[in-house]
């Protein structure tokens, strides 16, 4: 196994507890011996579209972001990756290379498998076959919900769904209301769908409303029910 600083064997097992359970002791013994886990600075490169898949990604710590270039030069977050989820093997077992980009939102530590040792397992392990097929489920899912309301809302209604799926998935500071993930403009517009400026105006739109409260990055939802109204409408 190859280590990267202060990481060992048992933080990482802690880590990935509910891919470790399914696997046999000899599954275990080769894991053991073909990890690697590294840290990634803000905005590094994790992988890039084009590129051919070769490893199963885990985030173990920090933010993550999977993204796309589009032809105009504007770049659209598609999903956003929390501790400890798995990403970055979708398009090996569709044979294709990557259709989208991954890079670190925030400081990042990202452990990797090698995804051919993944298949062969789930060839022998149907658990872990299993386990599998229900992330990819749950992933294609949201994939397919957040492209209908991004594509069908209106900009304060995609506007209000990022701010709600950030809440609901990186959690609220210690006040209750502050988003935990602190998003340039820039992403926040990227991942709603829409140009900065559009996203800097329904900011200010909303906080002028009295539903949120904007201090630099950080953004405290004050007023829950109208936010959910609003993605409601869409």
């Amino acid at each position: 196994m190859k280590k990267k600083d202060s990481f060992i064997w048992a933080d990482i097992t802690n880590s990935i507890q509910d891919l470790m359970q399914l696997l046999t002791a000899q599954q275990q013994e080769e894991l053991k011996n073909c990890i690697s886990v590294q840290q990634f600075k803000k905005n590094e490169a994790i992988y890039q579209e084009g590129e051919v898949p070769q490893m199963l990604h885990c985030l173990i710590s920090g933010k993550v972001k999977i993204y796309k270039d589009g032809i105009s030069g504007r770049t659209q977050i598609v999903r956003v990756i929390k501790p400890v989820e798995y990403f970055g093997y979708r398009a090996y077992f569709a044979n294709q290379n990557y259709v989208t980009s991954a890079a670190a939102f925030e400081a990042s530590t990202i452990c990797f498998i090698p995804i051919d040792l993944i298949e062969k397992w789930m060839t022998e392990n149907s658990h872990l076959a299993l386990f599998f097929v229900k992330q990819l489920a749950v992933e294609v899912g949201v994939s397919d919900q957040r492209t209908v309301n991004l594509t069908q809302k209106h900009i304060r209604g995609r506007l209000a769904e990022s701010l709600i799926f950030l809440r609901d998935n990186y959690g609220l500071d210690e006040d209750g209301s502050t988003l935990s993930i602190y998003l340039s403009r820039e992403d926040l517009a990227n991942m709603s769908n829409m140009t900065t400026s559009n996203a800097i105006r329904t900011l200010s739109a909303f906080a002028q409303e009295k539903i949120i409260a904007i201090e630099g990055k950080k953004i405290k939802i004050i007023d829950n029910d109208s936010l959910e109204r609003i993605n409601k409408i869409g």
